[in-house]
Order: C-alpha cells, then structure tokens, then sequence
C-alpha cells in the first residue's frame, strides 16, 4: 500500500489547526491556552474533551481517546486513513494527492534530504562552539551580543573558509542528492565540489514541523566583495516563498500572543528572542507572498509588518501590503509598524528593551487599509486626473482581496476616503437613509454577520443597492425584475419594493412602507457602503454580480438536494444530473 509523503501529510496539518477541525463537529469554548467540549465519544453533561493547538492534539478525559487531526476525523466520521486524509486536504484547500511510480523515490529523496542538512548543521554548529578556529565568528557574535545560549537554540554555526566535510558526506549518500541539497557546487577548474557557505555564520532554516531544510548564510569578512547574505538555492523540497524563518518555533505562542511580528533577517528574530519576544518571524529575502501570509493566518490573528526603517524597508513593506491584503480575513488584522529613523527591530528592543518596544508597537501600529492608502495619497494631487488613478489603483486593490465580505468593506473604506478629497461629489445627501460607521468599527458587524449564509449577505447587499438608489431602479426596472431571493423575510421586502417601483411616479424610502427595523436590519448586514447615484456603471456590475451569486447558490441548493436523493435511491439519472450540475456550476464561477 501506498504511503502518503510525510511532507503532504505535514501541509494539511500547518494549514489546519485541531481546534479548526474538531470545532466542525464539537462546540469548543476558550480556557486558557486550551479548549474544552463535551466528549463527541461519549454522552455527558460536563465537557471532558480537551483540545491543544500548541501540541497539536486532543484527548478525551471520559474515554482516553487522543490523536491527531487525521485520529479525530478518522474515529469520528467511521473512515479510513486515506479518507481522512482527503476529507482534511479538501478543508485545507489543498489538492488530493495522486500517487505515482515516483512517490516512494521522493519520499525516500526527502529523508536523505532532511538528514543531510542535519547532518550539516549539527557538524557545524558543535565545530562553533568547541573549535579554537572559530575566534572570528565567535568575536562577531559576541559583537552582536549573541550567547552561547542563544546560539545553541537556534542552532547557529560557522563554516570555516577552506571546509571539507563534503568528504565526511559523500561516504554516506550518492553524489545525486549531495548536489541537489544546494549545500555545495562544483567548481569547474579545480573539478571539487565547493561548500556554499564558506567562511559564513550559517542560520538553519526549518519547515513549519521542525525539519531542516535550507540554510542562510551572512559573511563575517569585513570589506568583503562577496553578498552579505545568501540563502540555500531553491530545491524540490525549498522554496523561499513558501517558508518563514522560525516559524516553526514562532507557531507555538499562538495560545499566548495574537501577534506575529514579521522582520525582515535573522538577527532581528534572534533579537527580539533575546529580549523576550519570541512570536516573530523573517521571509527569507524575497517579497512577502500569499501563502506566507495564509500560513501566519493559520496561527495568528494579527500579522505586524516590522521592516527597516530605511527606503529599501519603507518600499519592501508597499509590496507587502499590496500582496498580503488579498488574504485579509474577517477577525483578522494585517498592520505595519515603522520604528524611528536608524533602528531596526535588533537594534530599538536591544537598546530599549521588551515593554518600550511593545509598547511603541500598541501606539504607531498603522493597520493595512490606512497604510495603503496613505501611501497612494503622498503620489496623488487634487486633479481629476491624478484623483481617478487613485481611485482606479485602489479599486484594483480591493479586488484582489479573497474574501467577499471584507473586498466590500475595503472598498467602502477606500471610497469613502477618496470622496473626502472630492467634496465637490458629495454635496446633498448621500443616502436616503443612515450611514454605516467606518472599517474601523465594524468589528461586531462581522461577528454578527458569522453566523448568516453568503446568499443573507448578498440579498441585504441589493435590498441596500435598491434602497439608495429607487429612481436609478425605477428607470431600469429590467435590472432587477424576475431577481428571485431565497430567504423569505428578504424576498417579501424585495417583492414590495419592486411593486412600488412599478406603480409609484416617485418612489422614496418613506412611501415603500418597510418597517424600520427591517431597515436597520438591512443597513447592518449590508456588505457594500458609499453607492452614489452618480456611480451607475458601479450600480450595474454590483447587481449582474448579485444575480450571479443567487445563480451559484440556486445551483449549490439543487445539488445539495440530489445527492440526498442520490444516497437513498443510488439512481444513475439522479447521479448524471448531479454531475452536469456541478459541470454546469464549475463554469459559472470561472466566468
């Protein structure tokens, strides 16, 4: 039987937390660093079901059951290992797995891989710390007020500048595997095979479960031509954009701190470390990406920005708004923290300690949205030109953003910005009826809004679209006539509206005769804000929008339906119906 690479196995498990998992099917409530339940392998009164997102684990008190996410799945569901393993990849996001002739070679590549760059590293480290050849580096990192201490847990070494250890590996593994790893490279005119990081202090670089994986490099020569950092080449089993430098240490305070510091090197996490805060992490010299950002998002609910205080750390941390707001998520935060001129995270908690530097970061921290903005302000003046290119890049922005509900309120914060550079626009009333308060206070909005479907929020969305703007819909009754609503509360507003848009000369919010509190109702739950009725080609992309949705979850509705219908009567018309659904489903959401 086939094994599962350990690696895929390791992925669906940093994307996944237990607690996400076992929520899914047992009501969890917070206790400390934990959380509890009632026994979902036993019927009791008192919750004696525990679960560790730190450890990785649950266990059940009442009946001793404990295991991981792939146990829970597997003993609570009545599945096989590999069932589990694709009922998780599919929560994860992530495609199932498809066995090859290739599989056992990888997996085996993937051990040897592992092991020699443990190997490599422990060899290295022990020769910094017990070495008399290592006076340099262990006068520079004395200079940097690192301790052995310190450099025994993060495992740091120095590779001398004439090394031959490839020598000491080749007579374990083949000289296929030694090459790939990326520790060495073959020097064509003396035909040797050359250590990467001679004459380097090495910083072991893990995967989010522990193994060592890559390397960094920083060269301790002063006045040296050669690049003061390199990092190991990207391999089959390394890429730079898909890991964080100590995440893997950093992923355990999750239960003690909501935020993650993102730096840009290595000495600043081991600086922040030696201060006492250890929920901090580093790319690994390339712009900040979307899966580093979802893979912080797993763990923490608030990802601080903390680059360089200079103009190469001022424009990394542009880059990194521009790509780290797509995975913006409701109940969590994306916020930069800019540190006086000179400083950089090592050098501001080195001279002033852990409490002066958080409590700079609780007064300075600028969240994602302001940022953004702000910084396409500077480049903009009050011409109609330079006012429509802002607000056309930052309309680009929004749609970039994921997730539905959080684009909207983007974009509302976006717009509502730019219309206050324009007062000239929003003369008059805006609304027929009140305004919603600004991204910033919408926090119990989303929570609120938890617990209602996707197809709620859209309805509320047009009824709002409908209500501020009844003449634009009177005149173009075709957009919205034959929409068909599926919650009934909604779909009874929606049909009297559109009755008095028919028959009322001039319709107005008072005449539509709609109670108040539905009103409000609206307004709260109503994902889109600031829809002028001068924005009509805005007013019909957001209704063929709708209209779209309501398709996508009349399609989802009917095939929910079928396939209940399908397990009974096992019918092959019922299961032909079913998959030209989902066919039929596949293309709209392309289009």
């Amino acid at each position: 039987m086939m094994k599962y690479p350990k690696e895929y196995l390791d992925e669906i498990k940093t994307r996944l937390k237990v607690s996400t998992v076992v929520s899914k099917y047992v009501s969890l409530k917070k206790r400390g660093k934990e959380f509890v339940g009632l026994s979902p392998f036993k019927n009791e009164k008192t919750p004696s079901f525990t679960v560790n997102d730190e450890k990785g684990f649950y266990h059940c008190f009442s009946t001793s059951e404990h295991g991981n996410i792939f146990d829970f799945i597997m003993k609570t569901q009545n599945l096989k290992f590999g069932e589990a393993v694709k009922t998780l990849a599919n929560l994860a996001g992530i495609r199932p797995y498809t066995f090859s002739k290739q599989d056992e070679e990888r997996e085996n590549n993937w051990q040897k891989y592992t092991l020699i760059y443990s190997t490599y590293i422990n060899y290295y480290h022990e020769e910094l710390l017990k070495n008399s050849d290592s006076k340099l580096a262990k006068d520079y990192l004395k200079e940097r007020n690192l301790t052995a201490e310190i450099v025994k847990k993060f495992n740091i070494g120095y590779v001398k500048r004439n090394p031959s250890f490839y020598e000491t590996l080749i007579k374990k593994f083949d000289e296929k595997i030694l090459k790939e790893c990326g520790l060495f490279y073959f020097d064509e005119k003396k035909k040797i095979y050359v250590e990467r990081f001679r004459d380097r202090i090495i910083f072991p670089i893990n995967s989010i479960t522990g193994q060592p994986i890559a390397i960094g490099g920083r060269i301790i020569q002063k006045n040296s031509y050669l690049a003061k950092y390199i990092n190991s080449p990207e391999t089959q089993f390394f890429k730079k954009g898909n890991n964080l430098y100590n995440l893997d240490q950093a992923r355990k305070f999750s239960n003690l701190s909501k935020e993650i510091f993102l730096v840009e090197g290595y000495m600043d996490v081991i600086g922040l470390n030696r201060n006492g805060i250890e929920n901090c992490v580093a790319n690994l010299g390339t712009a900040l990406t979307d899966r580093q950002t979802s893979m912080l998002n797993q763990f923490f609910d608030e990802i601080v920005i903390c680059f360089d205080s200079d103009e190469s750390g001022y424009k990394a941390a542009v880059r990194a708004a521009e790509n780290s707001i797509k995975e913006l998520q409701p109940e969590k935060q994306i916020s930069f923290l800019f540190l006086p001129t000179g400083e950089d995270p090592d050098s501001y908690v080195s001279k002033n300690g852990k409490n002066v530097f958080l409590d700079f970061f609780k007064e300075n921290k600028i969240l994602i949205h302001d940022f953004l903005f702000n910084h396409f302000k500077k480049q903009t003046t009050n011409s109609p030109s330079s006012l429509a290119t802002l607000e056309k890049k930052l309309r680009s922005i929004s749609n970039t953003i994921k997730d539905e509900f959080i684009k909207k309120y983007i974009l509302d914060f976006f717009l509502g910005k730019v219309y206050e550079l324009t007062p000239n626009l929003s003369r008059g009333k805006k609304f027929a009826i009140k305004h919603v308060a600004s991204l910033t206070s919408t926090k119990k909005i989303i929570n609120d809004t938890k617990s209602l479907t996707k197809v709620e929020l859209q309805e509320y969305s047009l009824l709002y679209l409908i209500i501020n703007n009844l003449i634009f819909f009177k005149e173009n009754i075709n957009l919205i006539d034959g929409i068909k609503l599926f919650t009934k509360e909604n779909r009874i507003v929606f049909e009297a509206i559109l009755s008095k848009l028919k028959n009322e000369e001039k319709p107005s919010i008072k005449n539509l005769g709609i109670d108040e509190q539905l009103i409000d109702k609206i307004i709260k739950f109503a994902s889109i804000k600031h829809i002028f009725k001068n924005d009509q080609n805005r007013i019909i992309e957001l209704v063929e929008e709708f209209v779209h949705g309501f398709k996508i979850h009349s399609l989802e509705a009917r095939i929910e339906e079928l396939e209940s219908k399908f397990s009974k009567d096992m019918s092959e018309t019922t299961f032909n119906e079913i998959k030209n659904l989902k066919e039929l489903k596949k293309k709209e959401n392309i289009n």
